[in-house]
């Protein structure tokens, strides 16, 4: 896997985007690749459907931790045993795999102010949580980023699975080492937070279909959005635009 976080600036003012997308001669994910970065995926599509003014950037990434855990359970790393993925969420599992903070605000500069004011909840000093760069409820003009991750990193699988670790009886010790290596994905879009719910105005490749279409060297932006979920309404709109990408 290649993971690009990438920006530009128009009229002062900033974006930020990350791409992760398979770099292997055959162009295209693996079965594992692909089970992660659809967990990812999820979490983003999860996240986006949650935007709307007076929701909690907090419950967000909690949200976006649930699918990223279902997926690796589905991958047998995670082994949930009689318990909820909601309850692994809680004891900071999710932490493990995506140990930094959902997004943050955007605007005149890439990680804009605001995130943490006088009268709004502070900082929350627990795995995962604390790096949130806010804890606010969200509102209708706000710009955000919304960019869950998973990675296998030794340092923090070393962390989890020591002896008496609240993590470890929750971890496939076999299956999870044969990750190590692996890297991560990370999905990052800029949304705008509207008055019932938000616009994406991030334009990328974002399904494994559209990813492997890029990657085979076709057009993009597309003549139909094959995922609507996403909120790209002006995505089908710029595909008078269309050009070959060659990677």
């Amino acid at each position: 896997m290649s993971l690009f976080d990438m920006g530009a600036e128009y009229f002062c003012y900033g974006s930020d985007v990350t791409c992760s997308f398979p770099i292997s001669s055959s162009r295209k994910f693996t079965s594992r690749q692909r089970a992660v970065y659809e967990g990812v995926l999820n979490a983003q599509r999860r996240v986006i459907t949650m935007l709307e003014p007076g929701v909690s950037w907090v419950d967000c990434h909690k949200a976006a931790e649930a699918e990223i855990l279902k997926a690796l359970i589905g991958l047998d790393v995670v082994v949930p045993g009689s318990h909820s993925v909601d309850h692994l969420v809680e004891i900071r599992l999710g932490a493990v795999f995506m140990p930094h903070g959902l997004g943050h605000l955007i605007g005149i500069d890439t990680h804009d102010v605001g995130g943490y004011l006088p009268g709004h909840q502070d900082r929350i000093q627990q795995p995962g949580l604390r790096s949130l760069r806010t804890s606010r409820n969200l509102k209708e003009g706000m710009t955000i980023t919304v960019e869950p991750g998973c990675y296998f990193i030794d340092h923090l699988i070393d962390e989890a699975i020591k002896e008496g670790s609240e993590h470890a009886p929750f971890l496939n010790l076999n299956v999870l080492d044969e990750f190590r290596g692996f890297g991560g994905v990370r999905l990052e879009d800029v949304l705008e937070i509207t008055t019932f719910g938000c616009e994406n105005y991030t334009l990328c490749p974002r399904t494994v279909d559209e990813v492997e279409s890029v990657m085979a060297n076709k057009k993009w932006p597309p003549m139909t959005d094959d995922d609507p979920s996403l909120k790209r309404t002006r995505l089908t709109a710029s595909s008078p635009m269309s050009f070959s990408t060659p990677i």
